[in-house]
């Protein structure tokens, strides 16, 4: 019987991201194992545990966010697979999110509201915050859009991400400052939900509405933070379990002898969660706003553009004249935007076939939704299911 392989797991649990990694490699071991595992209580920042130091493993994966971490774990000199940010090195192989996706997902989620102001708050200096906002500015710009970026000018800056965060919150009145200032209605992404629920907060303590005149989105979907806000808070879902198996896949071919990549591997994310913070319209017909309200609501049930205007009560023919005005899009492109975003979000997150992904998407029938898919996108889905579950190459990092 082969000897069962000693791995470290370097990931905290304090955050939603690293315990959707810790399931995806349980996942992994469950059903490629065994492995014994060592891993303790820790949260990002944290330093090696005391065990580290003399520990006799075969493995390790960490997200490493202390540099005396790194320099423990290179002393090793075990197989190591490292999840955080893109710092790299010639010993240790890394997976990331590609962050280049983020900010676009955020972007086109606040550009289909209707929104045209934009405004972005970060953590400057740490690379997974600076790489979304050149994403999000980039998307918004190709838009015709510019973004107004919150510009943090604190003389000392913490190097880990949650002292960022907190430097944030201790510079709460600024921040409001710079919101109060921004034309409305504005659509806002926090590099994280724990920035977002922030701006959230302090918004509804100086009587800022959220979303009619600031629409909120974030980055994790961590559902406690999401759902604890007031309103619930939007996010951009990432795939910490997808992180978290393909991390497991590499170490355990690592640990048979093959070397470690030099280029980052990124994960793509699983899409946007709309929630209530980003419901808005940001239009001004109001007929158009109950229509598209509509929509979005029962897009994924099988209504057609008749079943739109029964419930505007207005002619087709005036509808669409007003979609066209407004968004520049028919209230038909209205529905199928939506049910392909819905077909998106299953094709990277489930084994759905696709007979069930078109039923469940609105879709009459799949040969239907295949074609519109394929039209719109320039691959089939089985081509974007591929893509959108399988690691690929950084795109962009910082």
């Amino acid at each position: 019987m082969a000897r069962c392989r000693r791995v470290a797991l370097l990931i905290e649990w304090s955050r939603a991201y690293g315990r959707g990694v810790l399931r995806g490699i349980a996942s992994y071991v469950r059903s490629r194992g065994p492995w014994e595992i060592f891993h303790t209580e820790r949260r990002l920042c944290d330093g090696g545990p005391s065990w580290l130091e003399h520990w006799r493993g075969d493995g390790i994966i960490a997200r490493m966010e202390n540099p005396e971490l790194v320099e423990q774990v290179r002393r090793l000199g075990l197989p190591t697979v490292n999840l955080f940010e893109c710092t790299s090195a010639p010993w240790m192989a890394t997976i990331v999110t590609e962050e280049a996706v983020v900010g676009r997902l955020a972007a086109d989620h606040l550009l289909e509201r209707g929104l045209r102001h934009f405004a972005y708050c970060g953590i400057s200096g740490i690379r997974s915050s600076d790489a979304r906002e050149v994403a999000f500015c980039r998307r918004l710009a190709k838009a015709g859009f510019e973004t107004a970026v919150f510009e943090d000018h604190a003389d000392e800056r913490s190097r880990f991400i949650s002292g960022g965060e907190e430097h944030s919150l201790a510079c709460e009145e600024a921040v409001i400052a710079w919101v109060k200032s921004l034309p409305k209605p504005v659509g806002l992404m926090g590099a994280n939900d724990v920035l977002a629920h922030q701006i959230v907060v302090g918004c509804r303590e100086h009587d800022i509405g959220v979303p009619d005149e600031v629409a909120v989105i974030g980055v994790d979907n961590d559902e406690m933070i999401c759902e604890l806000s007031q309103p619930p808070l939007s996010s951009v879902a990432l795939n910490a379990e997808r992180v978290g198996v393909e991390a497991a896949s590499l170490l355990d071919r690592m640990m048979d002898g093959e070397p470690a990549g030099q280029e980052p591997i990124a994960v793509r994310p699983k899409g946007v969660v709309a929630r209530s913070s980003t419901d808005v319209i940001a239009v001004a017909d109001a007929d158009v706003v109950a229509a598209v309200r509509f929509i979005r609501e029962r897009a994924c049930t099988g209504i057609h553009v008749a079943d739109v205007v029964k419930h505007t009560r207005r002619s087709r023919s005036t509808l669409e004249r007003r979609f066209a005005r407004v968004l520049g899009r028919s209230p038909k492109a209205e529905i199928n935007r939506v049910r392909l975003e819905r077909v998106k979000q299953l094709l990277a997150t489930t084994d759905y076939p696709l007979a069930t992904i078109a039923e469940v998407s609105g879709f009459a029938y799949m040969e239907a939704m295949c074609w519109l898919f394929k039209r719109t996108f320039g691959e089939t889905p089985g081509q974007y299911r591929q893509t959108a579950q399988t690691r690929r190459p950084v795109e962009q990092c910082g």
